[in-house]
């Protein structure tokens, strides 16, 4: 698999609010990952992690992706808090699931359109 094959990816993922990046992307033995940051400041940042985590996590109990999101970081007593440092990977399980599958299931499944940080808003947030 080459780069460009994250390509669709990594530019839907950087047009979903409060994620910033690409920071990496990688492969090991036909599985790959990628590495981004979320501005945890942003008033939508955690609706995202909750969307993203719902999708790549646990879709469902028949539906369940073969990704793992989660956050990493390097320690924090030697570099600084989150706001610098935090990051967050998705990892996949299995060599047939391309990172543009991935998409796809973003895509059908997070607020549309996904750039639009109206479309994200709950009715808590319109309140």
């Amino acid at each position: 698999m080459s780069d460009n094959q994250f390509d669709s990816l990594q530019a839907f993922l950087t047009g979903t609010p409060a994620i910033e990046g690409p920071i990496g992307q990688g492969m090991n033995e036909g599985m790959w990952w990628v590495k981004f940051r979320i501005d945890i400041k942003h008033p939508l940042a955690w609706q995202v992690v909750q969307e993203i985590g719902h999708v790549v996590n646990y879709l469902s109990l028949n539906e369940k992706l073969p990704t793992t999101f989660y956050p990493v970081s390097p320690p924090p007593y030697m570099n600084g808090g989150p706001e610098d440092f935090l990051s967050w990977v998705i990892e996949n399980t299995d060599k047939e699931f391309v990172p543009d599958t991935l998409k796809t299931w973003l895509e059908g499944r997070l607020p549309q359109p996904v750039n639009d940080e109206s479309a994200w808003l709950t009715d808590d947030d319109e309140e």
